[in-house]
């Protein structure tokens, strides 16, 4: 069961003061699936990104902190082109992450934090139904976690280990088995603690021997 609050919100773009919600507690009832897709009832990732109704500036809850000052170049881009994609029908889940990736992107956002708006993308598709667009984002989402592991500081160390994984799991969904068995295969050399991440490695190869859908409880978060 999701369990929600209402929060009040300062769009940075044309300050108007909107409400919005948040979740309070989304506890999964079966788990999450082989891509850590929490399987709670209520869709609680619907509620992670926020839109200013007026011009359709997305993000999570700190984008529209009181002290967040935008390019005024990014502004612009907005109003001429998210605010005319307003209709007044409420946006599905999938639409407000696709808002908020743009927003991301033009703010220049790091490989990890869009790897994360792609993966969530990617799950709210599956939950519509949107097996295309779906696709489109588990791709987006492995090139960028891709991209975060090549960086210096991209990924935390704790994390790569998972994100590895994680980006097999994606290529195999999509349906590229010889690209994730590479990235299964990579698990290993990640682990950093194997009291804690050994879960890793034998799951990657029960996906490499035989692939199939489970569920189970990842402590693992990428961007809070």
């Amino acid at each position: 069961m999701t369990t929600l609050t209402e929060i009040w919100l300062h769009c940075p773009v044309c300050a108007k003061e909107l409400r919005s919600q948040a979740v309070v507690t989304a506890n999964p009832f079966d788990g999450k699936r082989t891509d850590f897709h929490p399987r709670a009832g209520g869709q609680p990732t619907a509620y992670l990104i926020h839109v200013c109704p007026r011009c359709a500036y997305a993000g999570k809850e700190a984008a529209f902190a009181e002290d967040i000052t935008l390019d005024a170049d990014l502004g612009q881009r907005v109003l001429n082109e998210l605010t005319p994609r307003l209709t007044g029908a409420p946006l599905a889940a999938s639409e407000k992450l696709e808002l908020a990736i743009k927003v991301a992107t033009w703010s220049d956002a790091s490989s990890a934090v869009l790897a994360d708006l792609y993966l969530r993308a990617a799950w709210c598709c599956a939950d519509e139904g949107d097996a295309e667009a779906e696709r489109y984002y588990r791709r987006y989402a492995a090139w960028s976690f891709e991209s975060a592991l090549a960086e210096y500081d991209g990924i935390e160390p704790h994390n790569r280990a998972v994100i590895t994984y994680l980006i097999g799991e994606l290529w195999r969904r999509i349906g590229d088995d010889e690209r994730a068995n590479e990235w299964f295969e990579r698990v290993a050399g990640e682990i950093i603690n194997y009291a804690e991440q050994l879960w890793l490695v034998d799951v990657a190869k029960r996906q490499q021997d035989d692939p199939r859908e489970w569920f189970g409880e990842t402590p693992w978060v990428l961007v809070r």
